[in-house]
């Protein structure tokens, strides 16, 4: 097999674990993006407090009792 087989599809997908989760930062609004071990902080200001955003693609309804 040749090298270009033995990659596959895998070389252009981005496994979610690599990915980052947005956060919004309370003190100067920007946009952060966080990966898993990172530190929790805005890397504009420095700032520890951080919003998460909120998931656009779809709705979830929970039912109260």
């Amino acid at each position: 097999m040749s090298s270009q087989q033995q990659t596959g599809g895998t070389a252009l997908q981005t496994p979610a674990a690599d990915r980052g989760l947005y956060y919004l930062c309370e003190r100067c609004d920007n946009r952060v993006e966080l990966r898993k071990g990172e530190l929790i902080r805005c890397k504009a200001c420095g700032s520890r407090v951080l919003y998460k955003e909120r998931t656009k693609s779809r709705m979830v309804q929970f039912e109260a009792r």
